[in-house]
């Protein structure tokens, strides 16, 4: 499963360093650009950059690609490059400050979103562009509306799942899973070093989890993990008791599970279906969630770096306006891998590709719909408070236990 992941301390470090430091003494490319100026297709085809620090080209390369195929008089060819999320500021920035923008459109998850944000690296797009995005915030599915609001304008969602948190595990060895937070910690306990997430920095279902526990524990302020979280982070500290390592990635708890070094990991909807249909899991594995969970909703974005060119800019729009289609989200179903997938409304699964619908139709859970239909769904964190509750981790819960 491809999936780019990220350093919530590298994220904070570059942080730190911009506010602290300043950017060096050079001219910025303007944060805005007049609409009136930016024609609806280029004066020439224009060769696109395209840098990826999500996984997201796995969802939508086909869109990309069938859009090049089809408007040849906007765009001539794309180069497609992928980096993490910590790397990417760095990348824009060092483009800029050079006066030129390699990079022409930057597809990124709430973590780069959260860092572009903070360094005021990309283009605001609304509502400047609302002309060329007739009624987003209607088309969108309600939950991934929400998540559009955590752009700041900046951004546009492309591709939208409930995530988690879930519970994958092995139903040979978990007879009884478990149905309530005390639950997991008890399992947790009685079985030391059987259960594990990744570092939530660097990894969805691990960030899913954090995010999702102050939901279940019922904590002062979901949204604060600085005053908020207190029964949060008490909780985590006591299951760290009984957690060997937290690893970098969520792909090595997948490789952990399948091989049985543990027997229940932290999982989201797209991380449970998509490594089974790959066979890095092994079909057998289970999922389930905890009495009175809150789905914790995630999404990609698309974002335009600051100083691309007028024509790039056009070519851009016109791009995500195409992405956002009906017939162009249904690919965002692909193997389950942001299960479902599409953001906009009225996109469903007889509307995929059939190789979609043959992998979701074996692979697929029942009660996901259900789950989805029948509990809150809530969004990521905002920037500032994500980078927070990332540091607060990795100072008190994962110091000298990530592997």
């Amino acid at each position: 499963m491809r999936r780019t992941t990220r350093s919530a301390l590298g994220l904070a470090l570059v942080l730190v360093a911009t506010l602290a430091c300043g950017a060096p003494e050079t001219t910025k490319a303007p944060a805005t650009v007049e609409g009136s100026k930016v024609p609806e297709k280029p004066s020439q085809p224009v060769e696109l950059n395209i840098l990826d620090v999500a996984g997201n080209l796995q969802l939508t390369q086909g869109m990309i690609d069938e859009f090049v195929q089809k408007n040849p008089d906007i765009v001539s060819k794309v180069n497609y490059t992928k980096s993490t999320a910590p790397e990417m500021p760095g990348k824009l920035q060092a483009e800029q400050q050079g006066g030129q923008s390699q990079t022409h459109l930057v597809l990124t998850g709430t973590d780069g979103l959260s860092a572009v944000i903070e360094q005021d690296l990309v283009l605001k797009l609304l509502p400047d562009f609302s002309s060329r995005f007739p009624k987003l915030e209607d088309n969108y599915l309600p939950a991934a509306a929400k998540m559009q609001e955590l752009a700041q304008d900046q951004g546009i969602t492309i591709t939208f799942y409930p995530s988690g948190p879930l519970f994958e595990y092995d139903p040979n060895v978990v007879k009884d899973p478990p149905k309530t937070t005390d639950d997991l910690l008890d399992w947790a306990k009685a079985n030391p070093g059987k259960f594990q997430y990744a570092v939530p920095a660097n990894s969805g279902p691990g960030r899913t989890f954090l995010m999702g526990l102050p939901y279940l524990l019922k904590d002062k302020d979901p949204k604060d993990p600085v005053k908020g979280w207190d029964k949060t982070w008490a909780y985590l500290k006591e299951l760290g008791q009984y957690i060997d390592y937290y690893p970098t990635g969520t792909t090595a708890t997948m490789t952990n599970l399948a091989n049985g070094t543990v027997n229940m990991i932290s999982s989201t909807t797209g991380w449970d279906i998509n490594p089974r249909v790959l066979g890095t899991v092994p079909e057998r594995m289970k999922t389930t969630s905890l009495k009175g969970f809150h789905w914790v909703t995630d999404a990609h974005y698309a974002v335009i770096p600051r100083g691309v060119s007028e024509d790039v800019l056009s070519a851009d729009l016109a791009l995500i306006q195409w992405m956002l289609t009906k017939d162009q989200q249904a690919k965002a179903y692909d193997k389950g891998y942001f299960y479902p997938g599409p953001a906009v409304r009225g996109v469903t699964l007889d509307m995929a590709p059939q190789e979609s619908q043959d992998a979701i139709e074996k692979f697929g859970r029942d009660e996901y719909d259900d789950l989805i239909k029948n509990n809150p769904q809530e969004t990521s964190l905002p920037a500032e408070q994500q980078v927070a509750a990332f540091q607060q981790w990795d100072r008190e819960i994962g110091s000298g236990k990530t592997k």
